[in-house]
């Protein structure tokens, strides 16, 4: 039985191509949502350790909130995109996210602190990554790795340009409090109108080919495929070896990764560096890992995504190794070095990720796919940082916590370059 489609309407070619559009909406959702979020959240904790003598432990746990509930809310997330479509989503998370930086400026105990950030991780697990490189991927066949690298060079663009904003403009001129309100503004503002007029969950919505194809004037296609490419089902993909090595790749790389820049603010600051430098470094790795994130996208149309991302993991090691070596008193050289392979390793991970779960397993529930890796990954992101907090706290330093992070970087390599292509059903 197949089902006749007609393109008439759309038979003249337009003269952009509409899955550029989602792209450039899917680049400010996770602009917000990194900036916001991720990147921000560092540069509150001295702030709140002065204002309230919390502990540094203490205040990390709310980040292991953050990523644990948006690794566990990722897998029903992708799930409702895959049947119902991406746009009222990700609006709605938005405004959930929103909320919950409006109670974040409110805080006076701990409790409160993590109960504003479990509200934010809701809200940007559905306005984030899952919805918006599940909409990527189906408007892109060809150049799907280089537009998910356009999109997820957003992550990197929040963390340049919200980070200094943040870190060196709003909390020290108004406070952490005002600052909290304005990220609530930024992503009601910047992210609900756009999901909801722009985004279009795949290109049959509108008519449409992915890659600007042109259709025929009228084409049989088979009822099965009109919601959905080919490809493995999450049970499905569960029971292969491939998705195992592929999360056990990225918990590793989230342990380490964020463990690392979520700590690389207070670090430098403990170490002899000016708040305002510290900050600016954390955006200059936000800058490379969005030159990183576009790189690496191109890069996974050319070869096999998992040499992609030993690339990605190799960079790490080395900019892990020259930050262990950094002192106040070291070449500023040295610093922007670090800042440069770092940031390209760190945009690794998001195209990397995605062109595995879509190349490996189909586009078919990729939602749901992609939204189990993420889990495992935020779990690693939820605990990285946690583990460097309390060793600090123990230990004075995060010396032992840095050379943790190496060693996991190190493991990860031959673990994805292990992984082989699953058979398809």
């Amino acid at each position: 039985m197949a089902t006749i489609k007609n393109y008439s309407l759309f038979s003249k070619k337009p003269r952009v191509f509409y899955g550029y559009w989602i792209v450039v909406v899917a680049f400010v959702c996770v602009f917000i949502n990194s900036g916001c979020g991720f990147y921000a959240f560092s540069l509150f904790v001295k702030p709140l350790q002065a204002d309230f003598g919390w502990g540094r432990g203490g205040i990390m746990v709310a980040l292991t909130i953050l990523f644990l509930v948006m690794g566990a809310a990722a897998p029903p997330i992708g799930r409702v995109v895959d049947r119902y479509g991406a746009g009222k989503v990700m609006a709605g998370g938005a405004f959930i996210a929103g909320l919950g930086f409006v109670l974040l400026s409110l805080v006076h105990t701990l409790w409160h602190f993590y109960g504003g950030y479990v509200i934010v991780g809701v809200g940007m697990a559905a306005a984030g990554m899952v919805p918006a490189t599940a909409v990527v991927s189906n408007w892109f066949k060809k150049r799907r790795g280089t537009a998910i690298g356009m999109m997820s060079s957003g992550i990197g663009a929040g963390g340049l340009a919200l980070a200094p904003l943040i870190g060196g403009y709003l909390i020290p001129n108004f406070g952490w409090r005002v600052s909290y309100l304005v990220l609530a503004v930024l992503t009601w503002v910047l992210v609900m109108p756009l999901a909801l007029l722009v985004i279009k969950t795949k290109p049959a919505d509108m008519g449409l080919y992915p890659d600007g194809r042109q259709a025929p004037e009228a084409e049989a296609v088979p009822e099965a495929s009109l919601s959905a490419t080919g490809g493995l089902t999450l049970k499905m993909a569960l029971a292969t070896s491939g998705f195992w090595l592929i999360a056990a790749t990225f918990l590793a790389n989230g342990f380490s990764q964020v463990g690392i820049l979520q700590t690389l603010v207070p670090h430098l600051e403990d170490i002899g560096f000016p708040a305002a430098m510290a900050a600016g470094v954390l955006g200059g790795i936000g800058l490379w890992s969005l030159i990183g994130k576009f790189g690496f996208g191109w890069l996974c149309d050319r070869i096999p995504a998992k040499y992609a991302c030993a690339i990605g993991l190799g960079l790490q090691v080395v900019g892990t190794i020259i930050l262990l070596s950094v002192r106040p008193a070291s070449p500023l050289a040295i610093m922007w070095l670090y800042v440069v392979v770092m940031g390209l390793g760190v945009g690794g991970w998001l195209p990397t990720m995605s062109m595995l779960t879509s190349t490996n397993f189909g586009l078919a529930a990729y939602g749901a796919i992609f939204g189990a890796i993420n889990f495992v990954q935020s779990a690693g992101a939820a605990t990285g940082p946690l583990m460097a907090g309390y060793m600090y706290d123990i230990i004075g330093n995060y010396h032992l916590a840095f050379i943790i992070f190496l060693v996991l970087f190190v493991v990860a390599i031959p673990i994805i370059l292990a992984m082989r292509y699953p058979k398809s059903p």
